[in-house]
C-alpha cells in the first residue's frame, strides 16, 4: 500500500482516538502496523487504544515497540512507562519513566501523565515538578491544577493545595473529587468555609452519584469542624450510601479469606528458608489506625527510607501463581502458596522495590493490608521487622467512616457502609489474633493512643525493635520533609498530639449499631 493511503489511514485513526473512539483508532492504526511493522506512530497510536480498551498486553507490546523504533520520542517514552504502572510493574514503569523524564517532554498532556506514573511509583516530589510545568504551559486544564493540589498536599504545601484545587473548580465545576479533598486541608471556621456553595452544588446535582458522594464527604468534614455531629454524620452516611450502591463488597468474601488464612497457617511459623535480607520493615495494621505516624517516626532516622504503601508483596506472590489458579488473594491462592519457593518469593519482593530502597539500609512497606500477608511475609523474608498499629475499635471505624476511599480500591470496598466496616474490622482482629499465636514475638504490637501519650518510650521501642540506633530526628519526625501520600498528611507535618484520641464519642448516639457488632463479636470499645 501506498505511503498516502497508510498515512490517510493513520490520519483517521487519530481523529477517532481524538473524538474518543479508542476501539476505532486501535483497528485503524492496527492496519497501519501490518503494513509497515516498523511504523512508529502506528504502534504508540494502537498502544494507547489499547491502554484505553483495557488490552494491557497488547497495550505493553505496541508502546515498547513504538520507543524502540523511536528512543528520542518523550510521549513514546511516557506513554510506555505508564503501560508498565497500570500492570504494577513500578520497578520498570520507574526506570522508562526517568528516561522519559531526561528527553525534557514539553506538551502539557505529556508532563501531566508522566507525572502520574511518578506518582504511582510513589516518587512524589518529581511528579510535584512536572505538574508544575503542565499548569504553566497550560493553565486552563483543570486535571492538571487538581494533580498538582495533590502533590502539594503530600509536600506539605497546604496553602499551594488549595490554590490549586480552587484553579482546577474553577476552570470545572464538576471536578468533584476536588471538593471533599480541599475541605480536609485544614479545619474549617465558622467565617471560613464552603458551606453554602456545597448546598447550592448538591441541589443542582442530585442525579449525578459522583457529585453526592464528594460533596456529601465534604459537608461531613467541615460540619465536623464546626462542631454539628449530628449534620456531620448525616452526611458522611449519604455520601458513602451513594457510593455503595456502586461497589460490589461481600463481607463473606474477607471471612472466608481469613479462615484460609488460618487454615494455612495452624502452627508457628519457622523463619530460615526464606530471603535473609534485613531491609524491609513492614507497618501494617486497619487503615487510619496511625500507620502514617509511626512511618514518619521511623523514616526520620537517617538509616531508613519511607517508600510508601507497596502493593509489590501481593503482586510477587499472585505472579507465582500456578497456571489455572486465580492470580488474586483468595482460598485459592493461599493453598498453592505453600508450594512455593520462599526464598525466591522474598527475593522478588525485594528486588521489586528496586531503585528507590538501596538509598538506604532499611526501607518501609506501609501498606496497611499486609496485615493479611504476615505468614507468607514472615516465611519469604525471615528477616523483616513487622509493627502493626492498633487504635480504639470505635475510633478505627469512624476513621475509616470518615475517609473518602476510591470506589475501585481492591482494599477498601467495606469502607461504603459502617456496619461493613465493622465486619472488617471483626476479621482484622481475627487474622492479628492468629499471627499472634503462630509468630510468637516476631510482631510488635503498638497502640496508637499509648504512642500519642508516651511519644519517646514507644519510639525507644520502635527503634529497638527494628534493631536501630537511638536517633533524635525521630521525636522531631514534625521536621521530616520528604513527601506523604496519606489522608492525614496535614496531621503528620503537626508534632503529636491527641486530637484524634476518643474521637468517636462525639458521634456516639450514632455508633450504637456499630458497637453492638463488635461487642457481640467478644471485642471490646468500653473500658472495664
Amino acid at each position: 500500500m501506498s505511503t498516502s493511503s497508510i498515512q490517510a489511514l493513520l490520519s483517521e485513526a487519530t481523529q477517532a482516538y481524538a473524538q474518543g473512539n479508542p476501539a476505532q483508532a486501535g483497528q485503524l492504526a492496527l492496519q497501519v502496523t501490518q503494513m509497515d511493522p516498523n511504523h512508529a506512530q502506528a504502534h504508540y497510536l494502537t498502544g494507547l487504544a489499547c491502554l484505553d480498551t483495557r488490552q494491557l498486553n497488547r497495550a505493553l507490546e505496541h508502546l515498547n515497540r513504538a520507543v524502540g523504533l523511536n528512543a528520542k520520542s518523550a510521549e513514546y517514552t511516557t506513554h510506555f512507562a505508564r503501560a508498565l504502572a497500570q500492570a504494577q510493574r513500578y520497578t520498570e514503569a520507574l526506570q522508562i519513566a526517568n528516561i522519559a523524564y531526561a528527553l525534557t517532554p514539553a506538551h502539557p498532556s505529556t508532563l501531566d501523565a508522566l507525572g502520574s506514573v511518578y506518582m504511582q511509583c510513589n516518587a512524589h516530589e518529581r511528579a510535584h515538578v512536572l505538574f508544575q510545568r503542565a499548569v504553566a504551559q497550560a493553565p486552563e486544564l483543570a486535571g492538571s491544577h487538581f494533580n498538582l493540589a495533590v502533590t502539594a498536599t503530600f509536600t506539605g504545601d497546604l496553602a499551594q493545595a488549595e490554590t490549586h484545587f480552587d484553579a482546577c473548580l474553577a476552570r470545572m465545576p464538576s471536578y468533584w473529587a476536588a471538593y471533599g479533598l480541599r475541605s480536609r486541608l485544614h479545619r474549617q471556621t465558622a467565617d471560613h468555609n464552603h458551606l453554602a456553595a456545597l448546598h447550592a452544588l448538591l441541589a443542582a446535582h442530585a442525579d449525578d452519584a459522583d457529585a453526592q458522594i464528594h460533596l456529601h464527604s465534604a459537608l461531613g468534614k467541615e460540619y465536623e469542624d464546626l462542631g454539628d455531629f449530628a449534620r456531620a454524620f448525616e452526611h458522611l452516611s449519604l455520601g458513602k450510601a451513594a457510593a455503595r450502591k456502586r461497589v460490589d463488597y461481600q463481607p463473606g468474601q474477607d471471612s472466608a479469606m481469613v479462615d484460609a488464612l488460618i487454615k494455612a497457617f495452624p502452627a508457628p511459623i519457622q523463619g530460615g528458608t526464606g530471603y535473609g535480607s534485613d531491609e524491609p520493615i513492614f507497618i501494617v495494621g486497619m487503615p487510619r489506625s496511625g500507620t502514617t505516624l509511626v512511618e514518619r517516626i521511623l523514616s526520620s532516622h537517617p538509616q531508613v527510607y519511607a517508600a510508601g504503601e507497596l502493593m509489590n508483596f501481593g503482586v510477587q506472590l499472585e505472579r507465582l501463581a500456578p497456571a489455572g489458579v486465580a492470580a488474586r488473594l483468595g482460598p485459592e491462592l493461599i493453598a498453592h502458596s505453600q508450594r512455593y519457593d520462599w526464598e525466591r518469593l522474598g527475593l522478588r519482593y525485594v528486588d521489586s522495590t528496586r531503585p528507590q530502597t538501596a538509598i538506604k539500609p532499611h526501607f518501609i512497606d506501609k501498606l496497611p493490608h499486609n496485615f493479611l500477608y504476615l505468614g507468607l511475609i514472615a516465611k519469604a523474608l525471615p528477616k523483616a521487622k513487622i509493627i502493626c498499629l492498633r487504635r480504639h475499635p470505635l475510633d478505627t471505624c469512624l476513621s475509616n467512616f470518615r475517609e473518602t476511599f476510591m470506589e475501585s480500591s481492591a482494599f477498601h470496598g467495606y469502607s461504603f457502609d459502617l456496619l461493613d466496616i465493622g465486619r472488617f474490622y471483626i476479621q482484622f482482629e481475627r487474622m492479628m489474633a492468629h499471627w499472634h499465636t503462630v509468630l510468637p514475638g516476631r510482631i510488635l504490637q503498638v497502640s496508637y493512643e499509648t504512642l500519642v501519650a508516651e511519644q519517646e518510650t514507644t519510639t525507644r521501642q520502635l527503634l529497638a525493635h527494628c534493631e536501630l540506633p537511638w536517633h533524635d530526628a525521630c521525636l522531631d519526625f514534625q521536621r521530616n520533609t520528604s513527601a506523604v501520600a496519606t489522608a492525614s498528611t496535614a496531621q503528620v507535618r503537626e508534632p503529636m498530639h491527641r486530637r484524634a484520641v476518643g474521637r468517636w464519642e462525639k458521634f456516639r448516639p450514632w455508633l450504637e449499631p456499630l458497637e453492638q457488632l463488635l461487642n457481640q463479636a467478644g471485642i471490646a470499645t468500653r473500658e472495664a
